[in-house]
C-alpha cells in the first residue's frame, strides 16, 4: 500500500537523469550568446525573456496534465526541448530567432518538470510525497554533475561554431533514452482526468488553493537558479577563473550537485519526521550564505569556487523538495497538475523578474553585487516565511486569505 520504489519510479528516475543532463548542457547557453556577440546584460534579457513563454503557457500545461495525463505531457516536453536545441543551429546573430530558440528550450523544460512533478506526487503515497519529490530530484543532481562538465569538454577553450553544433546535437540525442523510458511508465492509481481546460478554472484553483507565503520562497529559489544556469559560465569567463586541466563548470556542478545529492539522500526522511518548514529555512540560510561566498572567489584562487558550490548545493538539496511539497499540499489530487504547473510558474517568475535585473547589476556594478543581491533576497524571503509560519500570525492571516478565495 505504501510502496514507492517500483518499476515506474525507476523509469521516471533514470529518465530524469537523462533530461537534466541535456538541460544542464544548456547551462553553457550564455557562451552561445557570447559567441553570437552578446554581453552579460543581453544574456540576462535573453534568458529572462525566454522564460516568459514558459510562464504564460504554464496554466495550459497544468490543464493539459489534468486532462490528458502527466506521461503524455512529459513526452511532449521532450519533443519541444529537442526542437529548441536543433533550431539554434540556424542562428547567426542575436535577432528574434535566439529569443524563439530560448523560449522553446524553456517551454520544453516547463512541460517536463511540471508533468514529472505531477506524476511523482500522484504515484507516491501521501505520507511519502516529500521523500518522492526529493529522490526524483536526486536524479536531477546526477544529471547536473554530468551535463556541465560534458559541455566544457565539447566546447573547449577555443570555441568555434562546430563546437556549438556538437553541443546542440549531443543535447538532442541525450533525450532519446529518457523518452523511451517514459513509454514504460504505468498510469498512477491516484491520477484523475478532468475534461475542463478553461483558463479561468486554472486561476480559480490557484485562488481556492492559495498556498501562502511559500510562494515567495519558490520565487526566490527561481532567482537563485539563475546563478548556476544563466550567469555562471559568463562569470567564469569574464573573471578569468581558470584551472589547468580542470573544467571549471564541471568543478562547480560536481561540488554543487554531488554534495547536494549526498545531503538529499541522507536527509530524505527528515522533512516528514522533523518538519518540512525547519528544513526549508535551513536551506534558505545555506543558499544565501553560499551566494555571499562567490565574491571570495578570485582568479588567483580558482579552487575557492568549490566553497559556494558546496553551500548552494546544500541549500538546493534542502529547499526545492520541501518548498514544492509545502506548495502542493493545498491542491487536491484532481488539480495536482495545475498545482505543479503553478509552483513552477512561480519559480519561473523569480527567474524572469530576476535575470534582467541581475544582468543589469553585473554589467554596471560587477558580479560581487549580483551575488549579494541574491543572497540578501534569500535571507529576506526566509525571514518573511518564518514570521508567517508563527501560529499567532497564521491565525490572523489565514482567515483573510480564506475570505479572499471565496
Amino acid at each position: 500500500m505504501n510502496r514507492l520504489y517500483d518499476r515506474s519510479f525507476a523509469c521516471a528516475f533514470f529518465s530524469q537523469i537523462g533530461f537534466v543532463l541535456a538541460n544542464t548542457l544548456m547551462a553553457h547557453y550564455a557562451r552561445w550568446i557570447d559567441f553570437l556577440g552578446g554581453d552579460v546584460e543581453q544574456i540576462g534579457f535573453i534568458m529572462g525573456a525566454g522564460s516568459v513563454v514558459g510562464l504564460f503557457l504554464r496554466p495550459w500545461i497544468g490543464q493539459c496534465i489534468d486532462r490528458i495525463g502527466a506521461r503524455n505531457v512529459w513526452l511532449l516536453g521532450y519533443l519541444i526541448f529537442g526542437i529548441g536545441a536543433a533550431v539554434n543551429l540556424c542562428l547567426s546573430d542575436l535577432g528574434v530567432g535566439i529569443y524563439v530558440c530560448r523560449s522553446l528550450l524553456v517551454l520544453g523544460a516547463a512541460f517536463v518538470f511540471s508533468s514529472s512533478l505531477a506524476y511523482i506526487t500522484h504515484h507516491a503515497p501521501p505520507e511519502r510525497r516529500t521523500e518522492a519529490i526529493g529522490i526524483l530530484g536526486v536524479g536531477g543532481f546526477i544529471g547536473m554533475m554530468l551535463g556541465p562538465a560534458l559541455g566544457d569538454m565539447i566546447l573547449g577553450e577555443n570555441r568555434e561554431f562546430s563546437n556549438f553544433r556538437t553541443l546542440f546535437f549531443v543535447t538532442e540525442t541525450s533525450l532519446v533514452i529518457p523518452a523511451l523510458l517514459l513509454l514504460l511508465l504505468e498510469p498512477p492509481a491516484a491520477e484523475t482526468r478532468r475534461s475542463s481546460a478553461r483558463l479561468k478554472d486554472f486561476f480559480h484553483t490557484f485562488i481556492r488553493c492559495w498556498p501562502g507565503a511559500i510562494v515567495l520562497i519558490v520565487a526566490t529559489f527561481g532567482l537563485c537558479m539563475s546563478i548556476p544556469f544563466i550567469f555562471l559560465a559568463k562569470y567564469i569567463d569574464e573573471e578569468g577563473i581558470s584551472i589547468p586541466g580542470v573544467s571549471e563548470m564541471g568543478l562547480f556542478f560536481i561540488c554543487y550537485a554531488g554534495w547536494g545529492l549526498t545531503v538529499r539522500i541522507s536527509s530524505r526522511k527528515i522533512p516528514d519526521r522533523l518538519g518540512r518548514r525547519k528544513m526549508l529555512l535551513v536551506g534558505c540560510v545555506m543558499m544565501g550564505s553560499g551566494m555571499f561566498l562567490f565574491p571570495w572567489v578570485e582568479a588567483s584562487h580558482p579552487w575557492r569556487l568549490a566553497a559556494p558550490a558546496l553551500l548552494c548545493g546544500t541549500g538546493h538539496a534542502l529547499m526545492f523538495h520541501t518548498a514544492t511539497s509545502l506548495f502542493l499540499q493545498t491542491f487536491p489530487s484532481d488539480v495536482r497538475g495545475a498545482g505543479s504547473a503553478l509552483s513552477l510558474m512561480v519559480l519561473d517568475l523569480g527567474c524572469i523578474a530576476g535575470a534582467p535585473i541581475l544582468g543589469y547589476v553585473a554589467f554596471h556594478f560587477g558580479y560581487d553585487w549580483l551575488f549579494r543581491c541574491v543572497g540578501l533576497t534569500c535571507f529576506f524571503s526566509g525571514t518573511v516565511y518564518a514570521i508567517s509560519s508563527v501560529p499567532v500570525w497564521k491565525s490572523r492571516i489565514q482567515p483573510a486569505l480564506d475570505d479572499a478565495s471565496r
